[in-house]
């Protein structure tokens, strides 16, 4: 066996399984769940549609690039959505299969696994950047988001002689669990690191289309192209379907970016077995196509969220973030209960799951940055949420005695 392997932790919502093991939920209530980040709101019917009308896709071996139909399609959205100039769709673009694979796959295909190369991953993290730097050979070495800073991460925490080892970084924006989006400048300084030391950056933007302010959050290619980096180097950004548009069963993405790197990840992936369903790739087109369906689910979470969050204000510290699905609240304030004890007491009484943010943190410099914290995942309709919400209001002032 792959002795890498023994290096993975057990996925969080496993861990929240262990945690409620032996636990009876009080039936008075309803089980809720806000652990889990999975879109929830009805998938369009144009593009179950679209899915449907091309079935005679399945009838043939998809290539690993994809259609020439599908690659110009996001050359496109890419061009409307970032103000980017023409992108070649040959070489610039890769659909992938949902942008959590291909963040995986990427570290095979850019880290030297005889050169005891770094990884560095935000922390609170999503769990495949640590496993895919495992598995590529690499050291994971995570950058503690700072409260301060609305959680991102504080790179300036990182040592030259760390940087001087790192091959991959992994940045999530808008962040998970958090909601923070990078600025220019954050991008600048990420930029002249990866020009020094010669590290790849990979930009998971799998939230970029759920926000809560006028302004859509700056993208990284975007922000490459305003800082004149002609070409991407380096640079790879990760988008995708699921939370966009409501499919996440549907695993469709794309990668886009630096030509060169894209090379190598095609040929890795050809070795993979990573091709699109022909069918898959008709109804990408369609949702690609279309936003306004992304402006009606946008609109039904700000809805959502500006309901929900002053409610929760009332018990717990939590702010609106600046995009994604997620509420990040504090829970020590209340009493003298850790995040892992708040969710489990809460499951107990009233039914609702939520996720402890030291299972989304790793032990890093000191601390776990996800301690006493729980992540809130608003996915269900409104008034699901808001049952949820008003159960932890009850629940807290209830600690609070």
């Amino acid at each position: 066996m792959n002795p890498l392997l023994n290096q993975l932790q057990p996925y969080p919502f496993e861990k929240l399984k262990q945690l409620f093991a032996g636990v009876q939920p009080d039936p008075t209530y309803g089980p809720i769940s806000l652990g889990i980040g999975e879109p929830r709101h009805p998938t369009p019917a144009f593009i179950k549609q679209a899915l449907a009308d091309h079935l005679d896709g399945l009838a043939s071996y998809p290539t690993t690039a994809g259609s020439d139909a599908l690659r110009q399609t996001i050359a496109h959205w890419l061009e409307r959505r970032y103000g980017l100039p023409a992108l070649d769709a040959a070489t610039q673009v890769l659909p992938v299969n949902g942008s959590r694979e291909a963040l995986f796959a990427l570290a095979q295909t850019v880290i030297d696994p005889n050169s005891k190369a770094l990884v560095v991953c935000p922390n609170p993290l999503y769990q495949i950047y640590e496993g895919a730097a495992y598995l590529a050979g690499a050291e994971p070495y995570f950058v503690n988001c700072d409260p301060q800073r609305n959680f991102a991460p504080d790179f300036s925490a990182v040592t030259p002689e760390a940087w001087a080892r790192v091959q991959l970084l992994y940045v999530c924006s808008p962040g998970n669990p958090a909601g923070a989006v990078l600025t220019l400048d954050d991008w600048k300084e990420l930029f002249a690191l990866s020009d020094r030391y010669g590290f790849v950056i990979a930009a998971d933007e799998c939230y970029s289309e759920i926000y809560f302010k006028d302004e859509a959050p700056l993208g990284a290619l975007e922000a490459a192209h305003k800082l004149g980096r002609t070409g991407y180097p380096r640079l790879i950004g990760f988008s995708s379907l699921s939370k966009r548009s409501n499919v996440p069963g549907m695993r469709s993405g794309f990668v886009a970016g630096d030509a060169a790197i894209l090379k190598k990840f095609l040929l890795y992936r050809t070795y993979h077995g990573s091709a699109m369903s022909p069918s898959v790739q008709s109804a990408s087109i369609a949702a690609w196509n279309d936003e306004q369906h992304v402006i009606d689910n946008r609109q039904k979470y700000i809805a959502k969220f500006r309901q929900v969050t002053p409610l929760l204000q009332e018990v717990l510290d939590v702010e609106l973030p600046d995009a994604g699905f997620y509420l990040w609240a504090r829970v020590d304030k209340l009493a003298n209960i850790s995040d892992v004890e708040f969710a489990k007491r809460l499951y107990a009484e009233y039914n609702v799951t939520v996720l402890p943010g030291s299972y989304l943190g790793r032990e890093a410099h000191g601390i776990n940055p996800g301690t006493n914290r729980v992540r809130m995942a608003l996915v269900a309709e409104v008034d699901e949420c808001l049952e949820a919400a008003q159960r932890i209001v009850t629940f807290c002032k209830k600690l609070a005695g």
